[in-house]
Protein backbone atom coordinates (compact mmCIF):
# COMPACT_ATOMS: atom_id res chain seq x y z
CA UNK A 1 0.00 0.00 0.00
CA UNK A 2 1.51 3.69 -0.73
CA UNK A 3 2.56 5.76 1.83
CA UNK A 4 1.36 9.73 1.63
CA UNK A 5 3.08 12.46 4.23
CA UNK A 6 0.63 15.40 4.40
CA UNK A 7 1.93 18.16 6.02
CA UNK A 8 -1.15 20.60 7.81
CA UNK A 9 -3.24 17.18 7.41
CA UNK A 10 -5.44 17.99 10.45
CA UNK A 11 -7.73 20.55 8.68
CA UNK A 12 -9.11 22.02 5.32
CA UNK A 13 -7.35 21.06 2.18
CA UNK A 14 -4.88 18.43 3.81
CA UNK A 15 -7.47 16.67 5.73
CA UNK A 16 -9.73 16.37 2.06
CA UNK A 17 -6.66 15.14 0.76
CA UNK A 18 -6.08 12.48 3.01
CA UNK A 19 -9.48 11.48 2.66
CA UNK A 20 -9.27 11.03 -0.75
CA UNK A 21 -5.65 9.10 -0.38
CA UNK A 22 -7.26 7.15 1.94
CA UNK A 23 -10.40 5.95 -0.63
CA UNK A 24 -7.95 5.33 -3.31
CA UNK A 25 -6.10 2.92 -1.30
CA UNK A 26 -3.29 4.63 -0.05
CA UNK A 27 -1.93 4.75 3.35
CA UNK A 28 -1.73 7.99 4.90
CA UNK A 29 0.49 10.36 7.72
CA UNK A 30 -0.49 13.62 8.79
CA UNK A 31 1.80 15.95 10.45
CA UNK A 32 0.32 19.34 11.67
CA UNK A 33 0.79 21.48 14.65
CA UNK A 34 -2.25 20.07 17.07
CA UNK A 35 -3.52 16.79 17.37
CA UNK A 36 -6.63 18.48 18.74
CA UNK A 37 -7.63 20.52 15.86
CA UNK A 38 -7.18 17.32 14.04
CA UNK A 39 -9.25 15.11 16.01
CA UNK A 40 -12.35 15.34 13.55
CA UNK A 41 -10.93 14.04 10.41
CA UNK A 42 -8.31 11.37 12.46
CA UNK A 43 -11.68 10.12 13.57
CA UNK A 44 -13.09 9.96 9.76
CA UNK A 45 -9.68 7.73 9.22
CA UNK A 46 -9.10 5.84 11.86
CA UNK A 47 -6.11 4.10 10.16
CA UNK A 48 -4.40 7.20 9.54
CA UNK A 49 -0.92 8.11 11.47
CA UNK A 50 -0.90 11.42 13.14
CA UNK A 51 2.10 13.44 14.09
CA UNK A 52 2.27 16.41 15.64
CA UNK A 53 5.04 19.14 14.91
CA UNK A 54 5.78 22.41 12.89
CA UNK A 55 7.27 22.41 9.43
CA UNK A 56 9.37 25.56 10.79
CA UNK A 57 11.17 23.07 12.91
CA UNK A 58 13.16 21.04 11.28
CA UNK A 59 14.04 18.50 14.29
CA UNK A 60 10.08 17.84 14.48
CA UNK A 61 9.75 16.85 10.81
CA UNK A 62 12.71 14.79 11.20
CA UNK A 63 11.36 12.84 14.41
CA UNK A 64 7.75 11.95 12.31
CA UNK A 65 9.67 10.52 9.32
CA UNK A 66 11.73 8.79 11.20
CA UNK A 67 9.03 7.39 13.76
CA UNK A 68 6.96 6.65 10.32
CA UNK A 69 9.49 4.28 9.95
CA UNK A 70 8.47 3.82 6.03
CA UNK A 71 9.66 6.33 3.38
CA UNK A 72 6.63 8.13 1.88
CA UNK A 73 5.78 7.52 -1.84
CA UNK A 74 3.76 10.80 -1.68
CA UNK A 75 4.71 14.04 0.03
CA UNK A 76 1.57 16.45 -0.31
CA UNK A 77 3.46 19.79 1.09
CA UNK A 78 0.71 21.79 2.41
CA UNK A 79 1.27 23.55 5.79
CA UNK A 80 0.29 27.20 5.16
CA UNK A 81 -0.86 30.24 6.55
CA UNK A 82 -1.77 34.04 5.46
CA UNK A 83 -2.30 37.00 7.55
CA UNK A 84 -3.96 40.40 5.77
CA UNK A 85 -2.15 43.99 6.36
CA UNK A 86 -1.52 46.41 4.06
CA UNK A 87 2.62 46.31 3.37
CA UNK A 88 2.85 49.88 5.42
CA UNK A 89 1.25 48.11 8.20
CA UNK A 90 3.55 44.96 7.91
CA UNK A 91 5.99 44.19 10.62
CA UNK A 92 9.33 42.56 9.33
CA UNK A 93 8.39 39.91 12.29
CA UNK A 94 4.73 39.30 10.50
CA UNK A 95 6.22 38.96 6.79
CA UNK A 96 9.23 36.76 8.19
CA UNK A 97 6.65 34.32 9.89
CA UNK A 98 4.34 33.58 6.69
CA UNK A 99 7.82 33.27 4.60
CA UNK A 100 9.10 30.68 7.34
CA UNK A 101 5.86 28.50 7.01
CA UNK A 102 4.95 28.68 3.37
CA UNK A 103 8.23 28.73 1.90
CA UNK A 104 11.05 27.42 4.17
CA UNK A 105 9.14 25.07 5.78
CA UNK A 106 7.99 23.97 2.27
CA UNK A 107 11.59 23.53 1.45
CA UNK A 108 12.46 21.87 4.61
CA UNK A 109 9.87 19.19 4.66
CA UNK A 110 10.53 18.60 1.03
CA UNK A 111 14.35 18.10 1.30
CA UNK A 112 13.98 15.76 4.21
CA UNK A 113 11.88 13.50 2.39
CA UNK A 114 13.64 13.75 -0.53
CA UNK A 115 16.73 12.61 0.74
CA UNK A 116 14.83 9.49 1.83
CA UNK A 117 12.50 9.07 -1.54
CA UNK A 118 16.42 9.37 -3.14
CA UNK A 119 17.90 6.87 -1.31
CA UNK A 120 14.99 4.66 -2.71
CA UNK A 121 15.11 5.88 -5.95
CA UNK A 122 11.53 6.63 -6.42
CA UNK A 123 8.62 9.63 -5.36
CA UNK A 124 6.09 12.09 -6.19
CA UNK A 125 6.31 15.87 -4.19
CA UNK A 126 2.85 17.79 -4.78
CA UNK A 127 4.00 21.16 -3.05
CA UNK A 128 0.84 23.45 -2.85
CA UNK A 129 1.50 26.92 -4.49
CA UNK A 130 -1.59 29.70 -4.90
CA UNK A 131 -3.32 31.97 -7.45
CA UNK A 132 -2.20 33.93 -5.01
CA UNK A 133 0.98 33.67 -6.25
CA UNK A 134 0.16 34.33 -10.14
CA UNK A 135 -2.26 37.05 -9.40
CA UNK A 136 -1.10 38.97 -6.68
CA UNK A 137 -3.55 40.61 -4.26
CA UNK A 138 -3.03 43.11 -1.81
CA UNK A 139 -3.60 42.66 1.83
CA UNK A 140 -1.35 39.76 1.48
CA UNK A 141 1.80 40.93 2.27
CA UNK A 142 4.30 37.56 2.10
CA UNK A 143 1.96 35.33 0.50
CA UNK A 144 1.96 36.07 -2.75
CA UNK A 145 5.54 36.16 -2.53
CA UNK A 146 6.33 32.93 -0.60
CA UNK A 147 3.52 30.64 -2.93
CA UNK A 148 5.61 32.58 -6.32
CA UNK A 149 8.75 31.23 -4.73
CA UNK A 150 7.59 28.31 -4.07
CA UNK A 151 6.38 27.53 -7.58
CA UNK A 152 9.63 28.51 -8.73
CA UNK A 153 11.05 26.00 -6.12
CA UNK A 154 9.03 22.93 -7.67
CA UNK A 155 10.48 23.69 -11.20
CA UNK A 156 14.07 23.73 -9.46
CA UNK A 157 13.66 20.64 -7.47
CA UNK A 158 11.99 18.88 -10.69
CA UNK A 159 15.14 20.03 -12.33
CA UNK A 160 17.71 18.68 -9.63
CA UNK A 161 15.64 15.51 -8.31
CA UNK A 162 14.22 14.38 -11.24
CA UNK A 163 16.97 12.24 -12.75
CA UNK A 164 17.31 10.88 -9.66
CA UNK A 165 13.77 9.53 -9.72
CA UNK A 166 11.39 11.73 -8.03
CA UNK A 167 8.64 13.90 -9.70
CA UNK A 168 8.31 17.71 -8.15
CA UNK A 169 4.91 19.33 -9.09
CA UNK A 170 2.45 22.01 -7.41
CA UNK A 171 -1.12 22.59 -7.23
CA UNK A 172 -2.32 26.53 -7.23
CA UNK A 173 -5.82 26.83 -5.95
CA UNK A 174 -7.72 29.53 -6.73
CA UNK A 175 -11.22 30.54 -5.43
CA UNK A 176 -11.88 27.83 -3.05
CA UNK A 177 -14.28 27.70 -1.09
CA UNK A 178 -12.96 26.05 2.01
CA UNK A 179 -9.49 25.95 3.85
CA UNK A 180 -7.53 29.46 4.68
CA UNK A 181 -10.49 30.98 2.74
CA UNK A 182 -13.46 30.18 4.76
CA UNK A 183 -13.77 33.26 6.72
CA UNK A 184 -13.63 35.31 3.58
CA UNK A 185 -16.84 33.75 2.17
CA UNK A 186 -19.37 34.56 5.69
CA UNK A 187 -20.70 36.92 4.05
CA UNK A 188 -23.23 35.54 1.24
CA UNK A 189 -22.92 38.67 -1.10
CA UNK A 190 -18.88 38.31 -1.01
CA UNK A 191 -19.83 34.44 -2.47
CA UNK A 192 -21.80 35.32 -4.85
CA UNK A 193 -19.74 38.09 -6.22
CA UNK A 194 -16.33 35.76 -6.21
CA UNK A 195 -18.68 33.10 -7.86
CA UNK A 196 -19.89 35.39 -10.60
CA UNK A 197 -16.40 36.27 -11.17
CA UNK A 198 -15.14 32.40 -12.16
CA UNK A 199 -15.70 31.18 -15.84
CA UNK A 200 -17.31 28.00 -14.53
CA UNK A 201 -19.36 30.29 -12.66
CA UNK A 202 -18.95 28.33 -9.30
CA UNK A 203 -15.93 28.22 -6.30
CA UNK A 204 -13.87 25.38 -6.21
CA UNK A 205 -14.00 22.61 -3.09
CA UNK A 206 -11.35 21.21 -1.49
CA UNK A 207 -12.30 17.89 -3.35
CA UNK A 208 -11.61 19.55 -6.20
CA UNK A 209 -8.16 20.31 -4.88
CA UNK A 210 -7.37 17.05 -3.29
CA UNK A 211 -8.88 15.25 -6.79
CA UNK A 212 -5.80 17.56 -8.70
CA UNK A 213 -2.77 16.41 -6.01
CA UNK A 214 -3.66 12.65 -6.28
CA UNK A 215 -3.80 12.86 -10.22
CA UNK A 216 -0.70 14.33 -10.08
CA UNK A 217 0.61 11.72 -8.00
CA UNK A 218 -0.66 8.82 -10.14
CA UNK A 219 0.32 6.89 -13.05
CA UNK A 220 -1.44 8.97 -14.99
CA UNK A 221 0.64 11.93 -14.52
CA UNK A 222 4.16 9.72 -14.51
CA UNK A 223 5.59 12.02 -17.02
CA UNK A 224 4.49 15.42 -15.62
CA UNK A 225 7.27 17.01 -13.81
CA UNK A 226 8.08 20.40 -12.64
CA UNK A 227 4.53 21.65 -13.42
CA UNK A 228 2.12 23.99 -11.31
CA UNK A 229 -1.57 22.81 -12.40
CA UNK A 230 -3.88 25.81 -11.61
CA UNK A 231 -6.94 24.74 -10.63
CA UNK A 232 -9.51 28.14 -10.42
CA UNK A 233 -12.17 27.43 -12.60
CA UNK A 234 -10.31 29.87 -15.09
CA UNK A 235 -10.45 33.18 -13.25
CA UNK A 236 -7.25 34.21 -13.41
CA UNK A 237 -6.74 34.36 -17.39
CA UNK A 238 -9.87 36.19 -17.12
CA UNK A 239 -8.70 39.90 -16.56
CA UNK A 240 -10.16 40.95 -20.42
CA UNK A 241 -13.03 39.07 -19.61
CA UNK A 242 -13.65 41.65 -17.11
CA UNK A 243 -12.76 44.74 -18.97
CA UNK A 244 -14.96 46.27 -21.40
CA UNK A 245 -14.18 46.95 -24.95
Amino acid sequence: MPLAFITGGGVGLGAETARLAQAQGWEVALFDLSRARAEPVLAELPAARFFEGDVTREETVTAALDALGAVPDLLVNNAGIVTFKPLLETSTEDFAKVIAVNLTGAFTVARLVAERMIARGSGSIVNITSTGGIATSPGTHAYAGAKRGLAAMTELMAQEWGPLGLRINAVAPGMIHGGMSTTVYDDNAVVERRRMGVPSRRLGTEHDIAEAVMWLASDAASYVNGHELVVDGGVTKATMSMIPR
